[in-house]
């Protein structure tokens, strides 16, 4: 009676340190990394961002470009009379030539080829806004992924402690001979299963601290502290709102309104392709000082005579309509799969939200009940190792997936804020 008694105090006595950490608040630590510098960080260095920030920008240089006129021409000749000897000053034929002529759109082209440009530019910053909205959903996904393997990890140290100790009593009672060499070789299985587990999730680490340092335009070898814990609070908006809320502010359902818009400006400067532009002309003939009060001048205008248009202008109309119909299409995809993307995420959000409360309010306590049940029996010799450890596996299974289910959340809610284009809102808000 005396091992046994001193048995079963070991083995109440592996648990004292108090395992259920489950629900305990995790402190802030001074060396946290925080979410919103990396955010801020990326928006200034990301390649990504600056590459889409410079292509808006090309765009918007080209609007000018396209609303101007052709370079004038200049031309300067002489003419002279015959051949066998210079008569300049000595025949009234015989003079400089200047002439300068400017082409001129049919009224109409410049202002449709501006518009034109100008949607396309637009839409270009949508993009642009698009690419930030993303990099920040990337950087919040690999953030909180980060923060799950770091949080893993603390689980799975934390029971192969305990395994080591259920171990450790496994031996006790099988050196007393109230036990058999099959706990002991179970308890050490486990614990071995663990480590293997924790290698991976290094591992793992290191792997979302490359992509996460990469996304935000630092060195991949960059060191990084422990993510923050993520915050809880329910999701308010029902889908019906976010839905009506991204078709209004969503950056690519935006770039593809901009796009339709450019189109339809270049069907209608299509059309006008049929009508002629004009070219003016300026000419001067300057004669020798025999003949200054003869020096010529003139002035004509020319206008080119679309009469290939079955295979230039018509076509050109018909390849416009053709882009329109496309840009067209691809805005009602693009609303599509956001509308898609919305509903999925927003059920993500639902879903995680039922299954935390399930932790919390019924799996966690009825699994921490059976463990300690299955514990007290061991203690007392009546059950084996097996039913403690098939119930502290158990409470890992559960655990690991409570903090899963809550970074599926905030990686879908992440998702969520560059779908509806909110992110990028409350950054510039921020920096303003």
């Amino acid at each position: 009676m005396g091992a046994d008694s001193r048995v079963r105090e070991k083995v109440f006595a592996l648990f004292a340190a108090g395992f259920l950490l489950f629900f305990q608040p995790v402190a802030v630590r001074a060396g946290e990394l925080q979410l919103q510098g990396l955010i801020d960080e990326a928006l200034q260095a990301s390649p990504g961002i600056q590459a889409a920030r410079a292509k808006a920008a090309a765009s918007g240089f080209r609007v000018p470009q396209s609303m101007s006129l052709p370079d004038p021409m200049l031309m300067v000749g002489y003419q002279n009379e015959g051949t066998s000897r210079f008569t300049f000053n000595e025949s009234a034929d015989s003079q400089y030539l200047f002439s300068a002529s400017q082409l001129f759109f049919f009224p109409g082209k410049r202002g449709l080829k501006g518009e034109a440009a100008t949607r396309e530019a637009e839409s270009l910053s949508a993009s642009a806004k698009a690419v930030r909205l993303r990099t920040i959903a990337t950087i919040k996904e690999l953030y909180y992924d980060l923060f799950l393997a770091h949080q893993s990890l603390d689980l799975i140290r934390e029971k192969t402690v305990l395994f080591g100790r259920i171990e450790d009593a496994a031996l006790a009672r099988y050196a007393a001979g109230g036990g058999m060499q099959q706990d002991v070789l179970l308890a050490q299985t486990e614990k071995y299963m663990l480590l293997e587990r924790e290698t991976m999730l290094r591992q793992r680490i290191q792997t979302l601290e490359a992509l996460l340092n990469a996304t935000v335009g630092r060195d991949q070898a960059a060191p990084l502290d422990r993510p923050a814990p993520p915050s809880f609070a329910p999701y308010p908006q029902a889908l019906p709102e976010l839905i009506a809320a991204a078709y209004e502010n969503s950056p690519e359902v935006k770039a593809r309104e901009k796009m339709v818009a450019s189109s339809s400006a270049k069907v209608r400067a299509a059309e006008r392709e049929f009508y002629p532009d004009i070219t003016v002309t300026g000419n001067y003939g300057l004669k020798g000082p025999a003949y200054d009060d003869m020096d010529m001048w003139s002035l004509t205008t020319a206008i080119n005579v679309p009469l290939y248009y079955t295979s230039k202008q018509r076509p050109a109309v018909q390849e416009a309509e053709a882009s329109l119909s496309e840009a067209k299409n691809e805005l009602q995809t693009v609303r599509l799969r956001l509308s898609s993307a919305i509903r999925e995420n927003h059920a993500m959000l639902q879903t995680t939200e039922r299954l935390m409360e399930l932790y919390r309010q019924g799996l966690t306590p009825k699994i921490h009940q059976d463990f300690q049940s299955a514990l007290a029996s061991y203690a007392t010799g009546k059950t084996d190792a097996l039913s403690v450890i098939s119930r502290l596996k158990t409470i890992t299974e559960i655990e690991t997936s409570y903090w899963g289910q809550l970074v599926e959340r905030e990686k879908a809610l992440a998702r969520l804020e560059a779908l509806l284009g909110t992110s990028d809102s409350r950054m510039e808000e921020k920096r303003q």
